[in-house]
């Protein structure tokens, strides 16, 4: 598997007209990079209480659903990073008030919490994260990007 290109000048390029220069790369690497989809996908990712983490999630899985029709894969992977960038940071600060995991003064775990409210609002972003990274066309895409374009690194 390619690790995921952080020398390209993502400011400077648009990925729905050079699909080949994307890389999937793991998890979420890239999500706050990837022009255009970035701007497009950004306005709507909000996870503070479960009843935004609704409409966010509900809203970027759309999204992702149109990316589908247009045959957009590298939208659609970004809409897969949206959704599972929800669910990281909304245990982020279920997990840690104010998202903060490491101490300032000595890089120490600091102690974890159980916010009920931001752990509800993680669980509804991982339900659709887990429909959108199973969808059969976004596995076959995937994997054909990756035969497509993606060399593993040496």
């Amino acid at each position: 598997m390619k690790k995921f290109d952080y020398d390209l000048n993502y400011k400077e390029l648009d990925l729905r007209k050079q699909p080949e220069l994307y890389t999937v790369g793991r998890g979420e690497q890239g999500v706050l990079m990837v022009e255009p989809y970035k701007s497009e996908i950004l306005p709507h990712w909000r996870f503070k209480t479960p009843e935004i983490a609704t409409e966010s999630s509900q809203k970027i899985y759309e999204l992702f659903l149109e990316y589908k029709e247009q045959g957009d894969f590298v939208g659609m992977d970004m809409a897969r990073k949206f959704l599972q960038m929800g669910y990281t940071r909304a245990r982020r600060y279920t997990n840690h008030k104010g998202g903060r995991k490491y101490s300032k003064e000595d890089g120490s775990i600091l102690p974890y919490q159980n916010d009920k409210v931001k752990a509800e609002a993680a669980a509804i972003f991982k339900a659709q994260w887990e429909i959108a990274k199973s969808d059969p066309d976004y596995v076959q895409m995937k994997k054909e990007h990756r035969e497509n374009y993606e060399q593993a690194d040496e």
